[in-house]
């Protein structure tokens, strides 16, 4: 089957929109269709209330999924939130006969079962804006300005709320082939919490670790892509 017949759905980080996605542009020839998935409260959906939960996200999010997807074969991508959502949408999409998702792959996230311990929910902005950014170790530029700051916060405590307070749905793990993405300098994921993936699902499991902090897609997609290619071949 060849390799652009498959869609690729991209779920944002937390503060990010689908946006970040469609500014992917002169792709390798093999790269699959890159279908971003956008989340409300942000860009074209701004006035839509942003999730506050990753499993209803997730419930609202599949059925979305399955309609971009189409006939053809489907992978799923998402860096940190993301990744969880992705992996809660990858539960569900397994549950759909007429959806034929053929990967998982995560970046930038501990196993689904690994809490985290220092918290940015409930902080004032300046101390929330902090966390964030040692969480992260990157800031949107936006931010910089007031009135941005302004419209981008809820959305980014929303995002901060929905990935602190998620607890997968399930135990059970996923039949979907997952690919865990760590990058070489990530001082926030480590080696050993990015493999956690590996009990994330009973198919096949490859751990990739591009070169780069945590934000590694933000300077190229092409290491990613490299590896969804490689991945989407086998």
């Amino acid at each position: 089957m060849p390799l652009m017949t498959h869609s690729l759905v991209c779920l944002p980080f937390a503060g990010g929109g689908a946006g970040f996605y469609r500014a992917w542009k002169d792709l390798p020839a093999d790269a699959p269709r890159i279908v971003p998935l956008q989340l409300p409260g942000r860009e074209e959906l701004f006035l839509d209330e942003p999730f506050h939960d990753a499993v209803d996200a997730a419930d609202a999010l599949a059925p979305r999924v399955a309609a971009l997807a189409g006939d053809g074969p489907v992978a799923l991508f998402g860096h940190s939130l993301g990744a969880v959502l992705a992996y809660e949408v990858a539960r569900r999409l397994e549950q759909d006969a007429a959806v034929n998702l053929t990967h998982l792959f995560v970046s930038g996230s501990p196993g689904p079962w690994t809490g985290r311990t220092r918290r940015a929910t409930g902080l004032d902005d300046d101390g929330f804006l902090a966390r964030v950014r040692e969480f992260a170790g990157y800031e949107h530029d936006a931010l910089a300005d007031p009135d941005m700051r302004e419209l981008l916060l809820p959305i980014l405590r929303a995002d901060v709320e929905m990935h602190e307070n998620y607890k997968p749905v399930s135990d059970e793990p996923l039949r979907t082939p997952v690919t865990s993405l760590r990058a070489t300098d990530d001082h926030l994921v480590t080696r050993e919490q990015a493999e956690e993936w590996r009990r994330a699902t009973t198919a096949a499991f490859r751990l990739v670790e591009p070169r780069g902090g945590h934000m590694y897609l933000t300077e190229s997609p092409l290491p990613l892509l490299d590896a969804v290619a490689a991945d989407l071949r086998s």
